[in-house]
């Protein structure tokens, strides 16, 4: 039997790889490989290598979740080296631990490899630092894929409202209604919102607004892109490292 390996690609440049990670893409008998893996990465599998697409995306999942564990299981017993690849960090909202205790269940040996998750290495790339001092001393990571609108929550939306950064992550489609939730419960309707497509990459654009225009006049925004909220946002012109050519990292303002 073979060992699995769930490997974070970090948040899309391939430097941002960590070195475990490449070692062990070059080596991999089997990738297994997300969406927002990007294909960069996958040139560094050797020729003889499978190449097995399983991402989903909104409304168009290539395998359902028990599936892509049921592949991972089938290759532990056929490979030797299975490296199954996820975009960011495979514990971040990556279902990498369901994966992982799912093989584990089942006899195989499993290692994890943290990669650089989307909710820190986009926003530095952006010029958003996530805590700053005097400026931001919390922040928090949630999910923006689940409708603001349901009865029945995961997200505590009360306890958002004393935190001083907050990284929604899939967040475009409930965009307005996460904006409306967010001043329900008590923040500022002026703080400051950016949305990043396609953070860390060439094709990295930026969209600053507020919650108050971002819950009524919601600018446009395509997937995927994640989305900050916080007093930080207003540093971004200060220190913004990538963003000294306009036409490389491309900024809407949408006050």
């Amino acid at each position: 039997m073979g060992k699995v390996y769930i490997v974070g690609a970090g948040p899309g440049d391939p430097e941002l790889l960590t070195l475990k990670a490449y070692r062990l893409i070059k080596s991999a008998d089997v990738v297994l490989y997300d969406r927002l893996v990007n294909p960069e990465i996958l040139l560094l599998a050797k020729p003889e290598c499978q190449l097995i697409y399983v991402g989903k995306e909104e409304g168009k999942h290539t395998l359902e979740q028990e599936k892509i564990n049921e592949l991972l299981l089938h290759y532990a017993h056929t490979k030797e080296v299975v490296v199954r690849l996820k975009g960011g960090d495979p514990f971040v909202f990556g279902r990498g631990g369901e994966e992982a205790l799912f093989l584990a269940e089942h006899g195989v040996e499993v290692e994890v490899v943290p990669g650089i998750s989307s909710a820190t290495g986009v926003p530095a790339y952006a010029g958003i630092p996530i805590t700053f001092r005097g400026l931001s001393s919390s922040f928090a990571v949630i999910t923006g894929h689940e409708d603001p609108k349901k009865e029945r929550t995961s997200v505590d939306w009360e306890s958002l409202k004393g935190i001083n950064t907050l990284v929604f992550l899939m967040a475009v489609s409930n965009r307005k209604e996460i904006a409306r939730r967010l001043i329900e419960v008590g923040r500022d309707p002026k703080e400051p919102v950016a949305f990043i497509e396609r953070g860390t990459t060439r094709e990295q654009r930026v969209v600053i607004t507020d919650l108050y225009e971002l819950a009524n006049y919601p600018p446009e925004v395509n997937p995927p892109a994640l989305m900050v909220v916080g007093q930080v946002i207003k540093l971004r012109k200060l220190i913004s490292f990538k963003e000294v050519v306009a036409c490389f990292y491309p900024t809407v303002e949408n006050l």
